[in-house]
């Protein structure tokens, strides 16, 4: 990953202003998951890290600005850029990200460039529909399935595809991969956020709630509680959760299995991406959706 590191660093730098680069040293990019499942298709060359790196770009791009969305102070245990340099730097910021991006896809074979900015458009679809979702409690499961597609899946399948171009295998198996992990993915994110460790999880404990986001788990306790229970779950929607409402829903969860239900759910996915490629006997990405779902807090 230190190539595709190197590389994001070498482009930014070619913009020739400091600030970019103070500022993205407070910007936590993970594991890079997307970068590891294209050279886990495609073998390590100098375009397919060229690809991964505006990848990247476009990832952090997208984080910085689903901070500045959630009003977040912390990505990953840090101080976020916009709760260290301000809404307006982390905006711009994620904007150059963006347009430096798109003028390194300006460079490259049209097919990825299409696969990419496309996933980019649903990208910021999926963000809007995020917001909107978050006006009131949200019941209706396809519309949280439409919304984490959008805004998590869509890069992790145009990696794939763009991997198995490079590859020059079937572009439909390798995205049906993807797409299906970044599904497992994001679910996984989502009930760990209910039952992670603060600390490790750089947040608070089930701020996804307190953020106005009803994930799959908050789908499915609502379905499983008797009217008056629904009715308050919704009263705490979106509050700032004293301890004895905390131990009500977790009692809840416990109580109705509800975070085994919503892991089975992710595991279904996971299942989904795998045979997906199965024909290809492809270790590797059966590694990174075993790690991706035996993630533990």
């Amino acid at each position: 990953m230190e190539v595709i590191d190197d590389l994001i660093k070498q482009f930014l730098k070619e913009l020739d202003y400091q600030p970019i680069l103070e500022m993205l040293v407070n910007v936590r990019s993970g594991k890079k998951l997307r970068s590891k499942l294209l050279l886990a298709i495609s073998g390590e060359t100098k375009e397919a890290f060229k690809i991964c790196a505006t990848i990247e770009l476009i990832h952090l791009a997208s984080l910085l600005h689903d901070d500045i969305i959630d009003e977040s102070n912390l990505r990953r245990g840090s101080k976020s850029v916009n709760y260290e340099f301000g809404t307006k730097n982390a905006l711009m910021l994620g904007d150059i990200l963006y347009s430096k991006a798109f003028y390194e896809l300006s460079q490259m074979n049209a097919k990825y460039a299409s696969i990419i900015s496309d996933a980019v458009v649903k990208l910021a679809i999926g963000e809007l529909m995020d917001v909107n979702l978050s006006k009131s409690f949200n019941t209706d499961k396809e519309k949280y399935l439409t919304m984490i597609y959008n805004k998590t899946a869509i890069l992790i399948e145009a990696s794939a595809k763009c991997g198995a171009i490079l590859a020059g295998l079937d572009e439909n198996s390798f995205g049906e991969y993807g797409k299906n992990l970044g599904l497992a993915f994001q679910m996984i994110d989502d009930i760990l956020d209910i039952k992670g460790d603060d600390e490790i999880l750089g947040k608070p404990a089930m701020a996804d709630f307190k953020e106005g986001k009803a994930t799959l788990p908050y789908i499915y306790l609502f379905e499983s509680l008797d009217k008056q229970g629904k009715n308050q779950l919704k009263n705490l929607f979106k509050k700032d959760l004293d301890e004895e409402e905390k131990i009500w829903i977790k009692t809840q969860f416990k109580q109705k299995e509800i975070l085994e239900k919503a892991i089975l759910e992710a595991k279904k996915y996971a299942t989904n991406a795998v045979n997906a490629i199965q024909k290809y006997s492809n270790q590797k990405l059966i590694n990174i959706v075993e790690a991706m779902i035996d993630r533990n807090f």
